[in-house]
């Protein structure tokens, strides 16, 4: 499957496999969603299940809040992260504190869906990274899946998580990982092994990072479009890199990334979002605290640049080959 479907057959899964599971968003229906994510659920399901909504991100979230405290496990898409601001007052100050704020009496198992980063031009408000805004906040969970497999098994088991969870699709992943290269075409899914989707329910616990590259030289931490890129700029460089695919930023798989630090004694950060209070920021400290008589060199990050997102520049925005090179050259100097 390529990441659209694994998406699509993971909510199929889920509408059939539970009642209470209920699909929203913006053109999610007749249309089947910008990106086709939904395509032909409405029509299985019923329009009671899988439903258009206005354009209201703050309504779509705030309903969604209150599906979710009367029972239901709502799933609703946004149809660019760029777009999720309107709503985040609803995440922050509802959705993420319900369970705390009522002693445990009422929660809020709702999955937010949303394509989030660059890669298809989409310009500044088609292409923002806002992972690092949730990972603040207390009582939300962060999920990047960066391959089919992990997409399905990772979305029904936010769907079944009984705490509100952010899920983040890499839309340049969709149809195919990306290398790096904005001249390359993206390699087809289908001549990739985690483009190997079981079929019917299965979960991947979220808090359980991957390796998606066992090596002895540097740890590569990485999430989403980033973990493609680094895996290629590895095998083109001949770098011995152990790259760790997080898959989920909250709950962290602290204990996968202390593992692959303290046998490499290097570590190297990825991600497309700008550098300054980006999740990077927050990996860095945490290796530093808890590896750093392993560190045998500073720890690295490679990330998009402080500016807003550059439309026509964004091949140049992205960490690719020559600055992942860089950073390994310097890495393995040090």
């Amino acid at each position: 499957m390529t990441m659209i479907e694994a998406i699509n057959d993971a909510l199929d899964v889920m509408l059939s496999r539970d009642p209470s599971v209920i699909v929203l968003g913006e053109d999610v229906g007749y249309f089947g969603g910008v990106f086709r994510a939904t395509a032909g659920l409405q029509r299985k399901h019923g329009k009671t299940r899988v439903f258009d909504t206005p354009i209201s991100e703050c309504g779509i979230i705030g309903v969604a809040v209150g599906m979710g405290a009367y029972g239901l496990r709502p799933v609703p898409e946004i149809q660019f992260a760029d777009y999720i601001y309107p709503g985040l007052d609803q995440l922050v100050s509802e959705a993420a504190r319900l369970r705390y704020r009522s002693a445990g009496e009422y929660t809020a198992p709702m999955t937010v869906r949303a394509p989030f980063g660059g890669g298809i031009f989409g310009g500044q408000t088609h292409s923002q990274s806002p992972e690092a805004l949730f990972t603040h906040v207390a009582g939300l969970k962060t999920v990047v899946p960066s391959t089919p497999h992990d997409a399905k098994g990772l979305l029904i088991a936010a769907i079944e998580d009984n705490d509100p969870v952010i899920f983040f699709e890499p839309k340049r992943l969709y149809n195919g990982p990306f290398n790096g290269h904005y001249d390359e075409p993206a390699i087809p899914w289908s001549r990739h092994p985690d483009s190997m989707v079981p079929e019917g329910h299965y979960r991947i616990p979220l808090g359980n990072a991957r390796v998606a590259r066992e090596g002895q030289d540097v740890t590569v931490l990485a999430y989403g479009t980033m973990v493609h890129v680094a895996l290629e700029v590895a095998a083109r460089e001949g770098i011995d890199a152990e790259v760790i695919d997080l898959r989920t930023l909250v709950p962290l798989d602290i204990v996968a990334v202390e593992k692959s630090v303290q046998k490499t004694g290097k570590c190297l950060v990825v991600h497309e979002a700008t550098r300054t209070g980006g999740f990077g920021a927050e990996l860095a400290a945490l290796v530093q605290e808890r590896c750093f008589w392993h560190l045998e060199a500073p720890v690295e990050r490679v990330t998009g640049f402080d500016t807003p997102y550059p439309h026509s520049l964004e091949w140049a925005y992205f960490p690719g080959p020559v600055r992942l090179g860089e950073a390994f050259a310097r890495l393995a100097r040090a």
